[in-house]
Formats: structure tokens, C-alpha cells, sequence
């Protein structure tokens, strides 16, 4: 297996040379700066990678095995096939990274909002913070922030209660700062940043879109994009919703393995792949993450290694250290380890630690939500520690 670390490009607040020092060989990374749908080219992926990989003498070199991601047009979740534009545009971008020799691309399929959290600094037991999904909080924001006109039929009347209370005892600058949270788009978003009146219209273009129809879009793009990718030698890998559940009355087709099972059947190219994601998938209490991993093992290019914490009935959760919280990181890399061996060298799984704390002397320093440098290095080395107790160190 390879380690990979995400790297947000050239004004991140991690460098390189720190990328080095955590250990990490591969790099995960995309092109932020291109808008939305618009395709890349074969010289801005190519200057990227010159940029990553161009090493000096005296350091140890890195690749830029995985794309993440190539960002997916509102347009083809609402439209599915009948996107054409759209769709062209994503193949070109394909395109251009599979000239570039980059054999990975994740993507995912999340409608409106991408990965959702309701706070960035949790204060963990620490002193550490982590980022955290308040089921209330956001019920908060979805009745009485976004008052969405349907809201109210998604929520039970104690969670109705609860969440008024919780509005009520908000300031101006808490609901600034969780409007910002969910609505700006996360680093690595693959959403657009919206306003509140945007976030409104964006929900009802999404009227009449249940799972089935959005499930279909999502195969009527893969049947566009698979053939394209299989050419090439690239590996398709979609990422689980986060969190893995409906948000805002919208479907959400990537949660379970039963999710994976539809679409590896309707779409059964080998470029069709999974981006094991143990935080994701592990914020449900029913999904077993062995044995997903055991059951699409062949199907698994990118893992993103990452726990969380279920708290109360599950619905409200953080982001733990790496090895505690609800993932079995062990029994996991045990399942990713068997398949990897089953691999040449060319095929390895790409790992990446995932959401550290932030912690140490990250406190002091603006730093990027999600991804601090010393929270996400101390999960690196926790995973590689595993993998050489498994004998399966990693390269």
C-alpha cells in the first residue's frame, strides 16, 4: 500500500517539504483554481504535477498518483445523460490527467452540499479540536437559518423542540459563523459556494429528484465516462456521502454497501471504483467496514483511513483520532492488506490519513478545516504503524 497525503496545492498551508517529513510518498491533489465544469488541460494538469514531482537533489521525491477530485456539474446529478456538455467537459478533463500517466480519480455524487459538518474547533478531551456534526445544530440551521419549506416533515416534533431551543440560544456571530460552515463549502468541496437565497433555489431544482432517478443519472454518467477511463488505464473511484444520510430532503445513493452493489451491477467496467472512505461509511452504525472492504476489494483504488465518533442515537458525531472512535482500523487494513497483496506493484491501494485534529502547535496557526499537518501526520503514523505489525509496510 502507498501513503498519500492531500495537498491543496501551492498556497496551502502545508508545504512539500513537510508533506516529506510526515512520511507520505503519494500525493492526493486537484486543480481548485479551475471552475466548476470547466475542462482542464493537458498543461495545467502537467504543471501541477511538474510542481509536485520536479525534486530537488537533496529531498525524497513524490507522485501525484490520485486526482481528487475532478469535480462533477450540478447539471449531470440533476440531468444525468441529457448533461452532454457537461459530460464532455468531465471526459476531457479525464483526459488530460490520463495523459499526464495519473492512474486515480475520485469523485463524488453528493447533491448540493458535498461533505457537511456543523463545527470546525470542537474542543475534544484534549485540548485538540475536531471537526463535528451536531444533529441539532443543523436541524437549527435547515428549520430556522434556511427555513426550508418542507423541513418540518423531516423532523420529529422532539427534534423540532430541540432544535428551537438551540436557535434560540444562538448569537448573530454563531449563526453567521454555521451558515458560513455549510453553506461556503468545504476544503476540497466539490459544491459551489452558496448564498442562503441561492442554497433555496438550488433545493427546488432538485424537486422530483428521489434516489431512484438520482441513481440513474449517476449510471447514465458512468455509462458516458467508463468506456473513456478503461481506455486509459484509469480507475474511477466515487467517494461515500458524508454523512452518509439524507440532508435537506435530498437524496444521497453512495451510504451503504448496498449503494456500491447497484452501481458496480449497472455499470460493471473494471475502471468503475470505490474510494473506501472508514469515516463516511462509519458514521452508520449498520455498515460493517470489514466486510464492505471484503466485498468490493477488487473494487477498491483509494482508501481514505479516518475515524468518528457516534454520539447519542448515532445521528450527532466527531471526528476521532485515527485509531479510536467506531472504526476497526486494524480489521480494516487487514481486509485492504489481503487484497493489496493480490496486486502487482503498479495497482497498490493509495491510503490517506484523513480530518486530524488540530492540535500541538497547529492551534496557533490558520490552517486548512479538516486537513492540520500534525493531527493528519499522527494518523499516518498510526496506520503505518498497523501496517508493519501486519507485515505490510507500506511504501
Amino acid at each position: 500500500m502507498r501513503q498519500g497525503w492531500r495537498w491543496f496545492g501551492p498556497e496551502a498551508p502545508v508545504t512539500l517539504d513537510e508533506v516529506r517529513q510526515t512520511g507520505a510518498t503519494n500525493i492526493v491533489s486537484s486543480l481548485h483554481q479551475v471552475p466548476i465544469g470547466r475542462a482542464w488541460t493537458e498543461r495545467e494538469v502537467r504543471e501541477r504535477q511538474s510542481l509536485i514531482e520536479t525534486t530537488p537533489a537533496d529531498r525524497s521525491p513524490l507522485i501525484w498518483s490520485v486526482v481528487e477530485s475532478i469535480p462533477i456539474p450540478d447539471a449531470v446529478k440533476r440531468k444525468g445523460g441529457e448533461a452532454k456538455a457537461e459530460i464532455e467537459a468531465w471526459i476531457a478533463s479525464l483526459e488530460a490527467v490520463a495523459a499526464c500517466g495519473i492512474p486515480i480519480v475520485c469523485y463524488n455524487f453528493m447533491p448540493v452540499v458535498d461533505w457537511t459538518r456543523t463545527d470546525l474547533d470542537f474542543v475534544t478531551p484534549t485540548g485538540a479540536t475536531a471537526m463535528r456534526f451536531d444533529h441539532e445544530r443543523f436541524a437549527a440551521f435547515d428549520l430556522f437559518i434556511l427555513e426550508r419549506p418542507d423541513a418540518a416533515h423531516h423532523y420529529s416534533d422532539e427534534d423540532r423542540k430541540r432544535a428551537r431551543v438551540v436557535y434560540e440560544a444562538m448569537s448573530d456571530d454563531e449563526i453567521a459563523d454555521i451558515t458560513r460552515i455549510i453553506t461556503s463549502a468545504l476544503p476540497g468541496s466539490t459544491t459551489e459556494p452558496l448564498t442562503i437565497p441561492a442554497f433555496r433555489e438550488k433545493l427546488v431544482a432538485y424537486s422530483g429528484i428521489d434516489a431512484t432517478r438520482l441513481r440513474r443519472h449517476l449510471v447514465e454518467f458512468l455509462e458516458a465516462v467508463t468506456p473513456a477511463a478503461e481506455a486509459r488505464g484509469v480507475k474511477l473511484t466515487l467517494h461515500p456521502d458524508d454523512p452518509p444520510r439524507s440532508l435537506f430532503g435530498l437524496p444521497r445513493i453512495a451510504s451503504t454497501g448496498e449503494d456500491y452493489a447497484a452501481l458496480f451491477d449497472a455499470v460493471p467496467s473494471a475502471a468503475n471504483g470505490m474510494c473506501y472512505c472508514t469515516g463516511s461509511l462509519g458514521v452508520r452504525a449498520d455498515n460493517d467496514l470489514p466486510a464492505i472492504a471484503r466485498r468490493f476489494a477488487s473494487r477498491i483504488h483509494f482508501a481514505h483511513l479516518r475515524a468518528t465518533t457516534r454520539e447519542g442515537d448515532g445521528r450527532t458525531f466527531h471526528e476521532s483520532a485515527h485509531l479510536e472512535g467506531d472504526a476497526d482500523m486494524v480489521a480494516v487494513l487487514r481486509e485492504l492488506v489481503a487484497e493489496d497483496r493480490r496486486r502487482s506493484a503498479e495497482d497498490t491501494i493509495v491510503f490517506r490519513s484523513d480530518h486530524g485534529h488540530r492540535m500541538l502547535d497547529d492551534l496557533d496557526k490558520t490552517v486548512t478545516p479538516g486537513y492540520p499537518a500534525i493531527g493528519r501526520m499522527r494518523g499516518l503514523a498510526e496506520l503505518r504503524g498497523i501496517l508493519h505489525a501486519l507485515g505490510a509496510p507500506p511504501s
